[in-house]
Protein backbone atom coordinates (compact mmCIF):
# COMPACT_ATOMS: atom_id res chain seq x y z
CA UNK A 1 0.00 0.00 0.00
CA UNK A 2 2.80 2.41 0.83
CA UNK A 3 4.50 1.90 -2.54
CA UNK A 4 1.27 2.71 -4.37
CA UNK A 5 0.92 5.90 -2.32
CA UNK A 6 4.53 6.89 -3.06
CA UNK A 7 4.18 6.24 -6.81
CA UNK A 8 0.87 8.12 -6.97
CA UNK A 9 2.33 11.12 -5.15
CA UNK A 10 5.28 11.24 -7.57
CA UNK A 11 2.94 11.04 -10.57
CA UNK A 12 0.78 13.86 -9.22
CA UNK A 13 3.66 16.29 -8.69
CA UNK A 14 5.46 15.65 -11.98
CA UNK A 15 8.24 16.61 -11.96
CA UNK A 16 9.97 15.57 -8.79
CA UNK A 17 13.69 16.14 -8.26
CA UNK A 18 16.27 13.37 -8.09
CA UNK A 19 19.75 13.89 -6.63
CA UNK A 20 22.81 11.81 -7.46
CA UNK A 21 26.50 12.30 -6.75
CA UNK A 22 29.25 12.96 -9.28
CA UNK A 23 32.58 12.73 -7.49
CA UNK A 24 32.05 15.04 -4.52
CA UNK A 25 29.40 17.18 -6.24
CA UNK A 26 25.66 16.62 -5.80
CA UNK A 27 23.64 16.68 -9.03
CA UNK A 28 19.89 17.37 -9.03
CA UNK A 29 17.55 17.14 -11.99
CA UNK A 30 13.81 16.96 -12.65
CA UNK A 31 12.39 13.50 -13.19
CA UNK A 32 8.97 12.35 -14.27
CA UNK A 33 8.78 8.57 -14.12
CA UNK A 34 7.51 6.58 -11.16
CA UNK A 35 6.28 3.10 -11.98
CA UNK A 36 5.40 0.03 -9.96
CA UNK A 37 6.53 -3.24 -11.50
CA UNK A 38 6.75 -6.58 -9.70
CA UNK A 39 6.37 -4.88 -6.32
CA UNK A 40 9.19 -2.38 -6.84
CA UNK A 41 9.32 1.35 -7.57
CA UNK A 42 11.05 2.05 -10.90
CA UNK A 43 12.40 5.09 -12.75
CA UNK A 44 13.66 5.41 -16.33
CA UNK A 45 16.61 7.23 -17.87
CA UNK A 46 18.91 6.96 -20.87
CA UNK A 47 22.29 5.25 -20.89
CA UNK A 48 23.76 8.21 -22.82
CA UNK A 49 22.90 10.63 -20.00
CA UNK A 50 25.38 11.57 -17.29
CA UNK A 51 23.02 10.29 -14.61
CA UNK A 52 23.48 6.75 -15.90
CA UNK A 53 27.21 6.81 -15.22
CA UNK A 54 26.64 8.51 -11.89
CA UNK A 55 24.27 5.74 -10.81
CA UNK A 56 26.74 3.04 -11.83
CA UNK A 57 29.49 4.77 -9.81
CA UNK A 58 27.33 5.48 -6.77
CA UNK A 59 23.77 4.11 -6.68
CA UNK A 60 22.75 6.19 -3.64
CA UNK A 61 20.10 8.76 -4.48
CA UNK A 62 17.50 10.96 -2.89
CA UNK A 63 14.40 12.43 -4.43
CA UNK A 64 12.12 15.19 -3.26
CA UNK A 65 8.58 16.03 -4.35
CA UNK A 66 6.24 18.73 -3.06
CA UNK A 67 2.57 19.56 -3.45
CA UNK A 68 0.64 22.10 -1.44
CA UNK A 69 1.76 21.67 2.17
CA UNK A 70 3.00 18.08 1.82
CA UNK A 71 6.35 16.82 0.64
CA UNK A 72 7.97 13.45 0.10
CA UNK A 73 11.60 12.47 0.31
CA UNK A 74 12.82 9.05 -0.77
CA UNK A 75 16.40 7.97 -0.17
CA UNK A 76 17.97 4.68 -1.13
CA UNK A 77 19.87 2.93 -3.87
CA UNK A 78 18.85 2.57 -7.50
CA UNK A 79 19.58 -0.82 -9.03
CA UNK A 80 19.52 -1.30 -12.79
CA UNK A 81 17.10 -3.92 -14.11
CA UNK A 82 18.29 -4.89 -17.59
CA UNK A 83 15.29 -7.07 -18.41
CA UNK A 84 13.32 -6.12 -21.49
CA UNK A 85 9.99 -6.72 -19.72
CA UNK A 86 10.89 -4.13 -17.05
CA UNK A 87 11.77 -1.53 -19.71
CA UNK A 88 8.64 -2.35 -21.71
CA UNK A 89 6.37 -2.12 -18.68
CA UNK A 90 7.62 1.36 -17.84
CA UNK A 91 7.33 2.55 -21.44
CA UNK A 92 3.75 1.25 -21.64
CA UNK A 93 2.93 3.25 -18.50
CA UNK A 94 4.43 6.41 -20.07
CA UNK A 95 3.38 6.43 -23.76
CA UNK A 96 4.80 9.93 -24.27
CA UNK A 97 8.30 8.52 -23.71
CA UNK A 98 7.92 6.06 -26.58
CA UNK A 99 8.95 8.80 -29.01
CA UNK A 100 12.29 9.05 -27.18
CA UNK A 101 12.90 5.52 -25.90
CA UNK A 102 12.34 1.93 -26.98
CA UNK A 103 12.76 -1.23 -24.91
CA UNK A 104 15.25 -2.54 -27.48
CA UNK A 105 17.15 0.63 -28.40
CA UNK A 106 20.23 -0.08 -26.26
CA UNK A 107 19.79 3.29 -24.56
CA UNK A 108 16.74 2.82 -22.32
CA UNK A 109 17.64 2.02 -18.72
CA UNK A 110 15.30 1.33 -15.82
CA UNK A 111 16.24 1.26 -12.17
CA UNK A 112 14.36 0.20 -9.06
CA UNK A 113 14.75 1.40 -5.48
CA UNK A 114 16.44 -0.87 -2.94
CA UNK A 115 17.09 -0.28 0.76
CA UNK A 116 14.88 2.79 0.53
CA UNK A 117 13.18 5.03 3.05
CA UNK A 118 10.26 7.28 2.14
CA UNK A 119 9.24 10.12 4.43
CA UNK A 120 5.96 11.99 3.97
CA UNK A 121 5.92 15.37 5.71
CA UNK A 122 3.12 17.83 6.40
CA UNK A 123 3.74 21.04 8.31
CA UNK A 124 3.13 20.69 12.04
CA UNK A 125 2.56 16.93 11.87
CA UNK A 126 4.74 13.96 12.65
CA UNK A 127 6.37 12.53 9.52
CA UNK A 128 5.22 9.17 8.15
CA UNK A 129 8.15 6.87 7.44
CA UNK A 130 8.11 3.78 5.22
CA UNK A 131 10.96 1.40 4.41
CA UNK A 132 11.00 -0.66 1.24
Amino acid sequence: MELERIAQFLKEVDPYYLATVEGDQPRVRPFGTAHLFEGRLYVLTGKRKKIYGQLLENPKVELCACKENEWLRVSGELVEDDRRQARQSLLEAYPSLQALYDADDGNTAVFYFRNATAVFNVFQQEPEVFHF
